[in-house]
């Protein structure tokens, strides 16, 4: 292999990279409550504990004012439960996932399977 293909080869993947980062922020973005429950189904969290953990797994900054907003509604749509739990002279409020959370997450990942995999486009293309 030549320095050319080499170079080619690298700024092919430098570029793949590219596209995986803007495509894991745009999703996060725009999809943050699944992304959240998503976070959620792996262990219960609090606010500040989960708006570090989007930060470090998806490169998003996410402030205050956009995450406890979306908590509640999701709280108050059953798709979390919140419990305050003590923790080290403060208290946290901790949020579980909830079954319709989890049922919400199943629906979403066969809906993204089916988009992925084209069957509605080709199902509209051939009628």
């Amino acid at each position: 292999m030549n320095k050319y293909e080499k170079q080619h080869i690298l700024s092919v993947r430098k570029l793949a990279e590219t596209f995986r980062k803007q495509l894991v922020q745009r999703i996060t973005r725009n999809l943050l409550d699944i992304q959240l429950l998503r976070l959620i189904q792996v262990r219960p969290m609090w606010g500040y504990m989960i708006k570090k953990q989007v930060e470090a797994h998806f490169d998003v900054t996410l402030r205050h004012g956009a995450l406890y907003p979306l908590l509640n509604s999701m709280e108050e749509n059953g798709f979390l439960t919140s419990e305050r739990q003590p923790q080290g002279g403060r208290t946290r409020k901790v949020y579980t996932i909830t079954a319709k959370g989890r049922q919400y997450i199943q629906v979403y990942s066969s809906i993204l399977g089916e988009q992925i995999h084209n069957h509605d486009v080709e199902m509209q293309i051939s009628n």
